[in-house]
């Protein structure tokens, strides 16, 4: 079984060496949503895959990141990642691309590795990143699985490349957040409070 949680930002950037003349040499912002999609072949306690309020924990924090920031290919012109850095407090350095195809795979990393490093407490079983759909547009979006995460050809992304401005680390709620994730530390469900026993 497949659940669906949609979350939203807006961003803006350059995609270099793309067909289109405006966006790959004019910053240009997009309304973006995000539908993260997850599996699981089991029901927890609630009987439900994976209870929707967990998912506005860290990984709405993490896609939020992207919210009213500047988001640049860390290979772009030195200058412009300067500007960027200079006058945008909210920026984010990628190692590829930042088109829609590349912020699947990128938000895929990040919320592949949240769900990889939470431990569970309601009986959930087998739960998975099924995949990551990036809205650019109302007409056009780039869906990623995990396939399309492990393919070389497609430029491969490690937590560590991915570089958020201090002031994006400063409006989580725990600023230490991606550090944490990058070491691997667990995240930890809350307990359920009120079991009622049938």
């Amino acid at each position: 079984m497949l659940i669906r949680k949609l979350f939203r930002f807006e961003n803006a950037h350059i995609v270099r060496n793309c067909s289109s003349d405006r966006c790959s040499r004019s910053i240009h912002g997009h309304s973006y949503q995000v539908e993260i999609l997850l599996e699981a072949h089991a029901l927890d306690n609630g009987q439900m895959i994976y209870d929707f309020g967990l998912l506005k924990g860290h990984v709405k924090e993490l896609i939020d990141s992207f919210d009213h920031a500047v988001a640049f290919w860390d290979k772009d012109n030195a200058e412009y990642i300067a500007f960027c850095k200079q006058f945008s407090a909210r920026w984010i350095s990628l190692p590829v691309s930042p088109s829609a195809e590349q912020f699947s795979r990128v938000i895929f990393v990040l919320v592949d590795a949240v769900l990889k490093q939470t431990v569970m407490q309601n009986g959930e079983a087998d739960v998975s990143l099924h995949s990551i759909i990036v809205h650019e547009t109302i007409t056009g979006y780039a869906q990623c699985f995990r396939y399309d995460v492990e393919n070389p050809r497609m430029g491969l992304i490690q937590l560590d490349e991915i570089v958020f401005s201090e002031q994006v680390c400063l409006e989580w709620s725990d600023h230490q957040l991606f550090e944490k994730l990058k070491k691997g530390e667990p995240f930890i469900n809350p307990t359920v409070k009120h079991q009622v026993m049938i």
